[in-house]
């Protein structure tokens, strides 16, 4: 399974271990973030957006257009991007209030010690050591870290638009803060869509994006999903990504590969003397076989 929804976890090594050997997408409850400090960011950037972002969205051709039963390939969103590692641009956002900035900072200040935590977890998980994709998303000053904030406004034509279309997330990690009344999110399962319900307690989903499926090689998963507009209802969503670098160079780490490059007839001969035993060490000595002679 790659999958999990609404499965609520105590952050804790021994639970998280156990979710992330069959799934990738959960959410999670005692987290350690500040649930008071939390709860003040979404206020705060609700208000930014009714003070701010609003009556411009609502002005825009593409509401315009759909009032005119047109439809179109953009998002039914308001949203921007602040960048917090390795350089932040928080002060560049406009009609950005110092104490919006400094909430935001505090939040992902608590949000990024999370977000290593769970990478050394999901390490673990794998049988990696535990600062590999840490160091493997790191350019000169560590990993990428940003959020896109977005709200996804009451749409009077839902059937036409969609708030997001369907996509993967591109990055690493993907560490969700969203509404706690407005659906709209879906994930792609077994064939069909599955609602995500709104977030209670101030609860983090977290999600993977294609860094994490290559780096894994395929063991965590980037999922399709989607935002679906609303006749009632803004939805917030505070998504931060933990993403490489841009100049990070992204492979699957090497402990994962299946060994390759070797004669058959030497695994048959190892296979001989290693058959009632685990395969994993077999397969590490093929692998081990096929490096030396590629060398």
């Amino acid at each position: 399974m790659y999958n999990i929804f609404m499965h609520k976890a105590v952050f804790s090594k021994i639970c998280l271990l156990y979710i992330l050997k069959e799934l990738v997408n959960f959410q999670v409850d005692n987290h350690g973030i500040d649930k008071e400090l939390m709860e003040k960011v979404k206020k705060m950037i609700n208000s930014h957006y009714e003070e701010h972002l609003k009556e411009k969205f609502y002005q825009s051709e593409m509401v315009k257009a759909l009032s005119e039963g047109k439809t179109s390939d953009a998002d039914w969103e308001s949203s921007f991007f602040i960048s917090h590692k390795p350089t932040s641009n928080i002060c560049q956002i406009p009609n950005i209030s110092e104490e919006l900035s400094k909430t935001m900072d505090e939040y992902v200040c608590q949000l990024h010690k999370f977000a290593e935590r769970l990478s050394k977890l999901m390490c673990e998980n794998l049988g990696l050591d535990q600062e590999d994709i840490m160091n493997a998303f790191s350019g000169p000053k560590g990993p990428a870290f940003g959020t896109k904030v977005a709200k996804y406004p009451e749409c009077p034509r839902p059937e036409l638009m969609r708030g997001l279309r369907e996509h993967t997330d591109a990055g690493g990690i993907i560490l969700l803060l969203q509404d706690d009344q407005v659906p709209g999110l879906e994930f792609f399962k077994d064939g069909k869509w599955v609602p995500i319900p709104p977030s209670k307690n101030n609860t983090i989903f977290v999600n993977t994006g294609d860094q994490l499926e290559i780096l894994s090689n395929g063991r965590y998963k980037s999922v399709v999903h989607r935002v679906m507009t609303v006749k009632h209802g803004s939805r917030l969503s505070i998504a931060t990504f933990y993403n490489p670098a841009g100049d990070a160079i992204i492979s699957p780490a090497p402990k994962l590969l299946y060994p390759s490059g070797y004669r058959f007839q030497d695994y048959l001969k190892l296979y001989s003397t290693t058959k009632f035993g685990d395969k994993g060490p077999r397969l590490e000595t093929m692998k081990k076989m096929g490096n030396a002679d590629s060398a």
